[in-house]
C-alpha cells in the first residue's frame, strides 16, 4: 500500500475506538514513514502509541435516539479537521464514526483508503456497505476472500494481524 503514497503525503488514519483502533494501529509502519493524525472516539483503548496527533470525536451509535444529531455534527468537525490538517489520504477501518471523514475527505478530493474489519469473515459490516454502496473509497480493501461476493471491486488485501 505504501508503494503508491508519496514521501510527502500527509495521512489522516481514521478509526472508532476498540477493535477498529485495534486494527488501525497494525498499520505503524506506514505511520512512521509520513506525517501523519489518528481520528478516534473517546474510548479507554490507549491509541497515543499509535500516533502522537489524536483528534478525539464523540462516540456515535446507529441505534442511539441522537444519531442522526451526531453524525451531522461529525460532518462539521470534519470538515473543520480536515481543511486544518489537510491530509491528502484517509485510512479507515470504520466504524460509523468514520464515515463522515470519508465522505468530507471526498467531497474535498482526498484519496480514501477502507479497509473491512478483520471480524467481517462472512457477513459485512454497516460501515463496508455504506462506503462500498456511495463508492466513498478509492482503494476498499477485505481482509478475507469470502468478503469478495459483496464487495466484488474490492481488492483482497490480506490480514492486518
Amino acid at each position: 500500500m505504501s508503494k503508491n503514497i508519496r514521501k510527502n503525503h500527509k495521512i489522516c488514519f481514521a478509526a472508532s475506538s476498540g477493535g477498529h483502533l485495534e486494527e488501525i494501529s497494525r498499520l505503524v509502519e506506514i505511520k512512521d514513514k509520513y506525517d501523519s493524525f489518528l481520528v478516534t472516539e473517546k474510548g479507554s483503548f490507549d491509541e497515543l502509541h499509535f500516533c502522537n496527533n489524536v483528534v478525539h470525536v464523540c462516540q456515535i451509535n446507529r441505534k442511539e435516539i441522537t444519531f442522526i444529531f451526531k453524525f451531522f455534527w461529525l460532518i462539521l468537525v470534519a470538515f473543520k479537521v480536515i481543511i486544518k490538517e489537510k491530509p491528502d489520504i484517509i485510512i479507515s477501518t470504520g466504524a460509523l464514526a468514520t464515515v463522515p471523514f470519508c465522505m468530507v475527505g471526498k467531497l474535498l478530493r482526498k484519496k480514501i483508503i477502507y479497509i473491512e474489519s478483520f471480524a467481517r469473515v462472512d457477513i459485512p459490516s454497516l460501515t463496508g456497505k455504506i462506503m462500498y454502496k456511495l463508492k466513498l473509497a478509492n482503494l476498499f480493501i477485505v481482509q478475507w476472500e469470502d468478503m469478495l461476493q459483496y464487495f466484488p471491486n474490492a481488492i483482497l488485501g490480506g490480514k492486518i494481524f
